[in-house]
């Protein structure tokens, strides 16, 4: 009978733990982890064109003003940005990166 509990209890943890890898990996407004693979590198490429070279740090999903793509960018003068891209790769907005300003204060 304890075997049959403990069982149980391990598939519930086991359980718990994949729907929270889960929700991790599909993300959510919070959810700020490097893309990979041939989209990402479209996002790169068209980025890079648009700020007019530079180096891609990391690039994102993304909802902000209505982007689905962000990509950090260090332009050749140091200064670095975010563009943020929609679907179909095309400009929605360069922002400067807030949060490279606020860890120099």
């Amino acid at each position: 009978m304890k075997r049959k509990y403990a069982i149980l209890a391990g598939t519930v943890v086991a359980l718990a733990a994949g729907g929270a890898g889960v929700a991790q990996a599909v993300g959510g407004d919070d959810a700020e982890e490097s893309v990979t693979g041939p989209a990402a590198e479209r996002a790169i490429a068209a980025s890079l064109a648009i700020t007019r070279g530079g180096t891609a740090n990391s690039v994102e999903r993304d909802s902000e003003d209505g982007a689905t793509w962000e990509v950090e960018v260090t332009r050749a003068d140091g200064s670095t940005v975010d563009v943020r891209l929609d679907a179909g790769y095309e400009l929605v907005v360069v922002e400067g990166d807030t949060e490279r300003a606020d860890e120099s204060e």
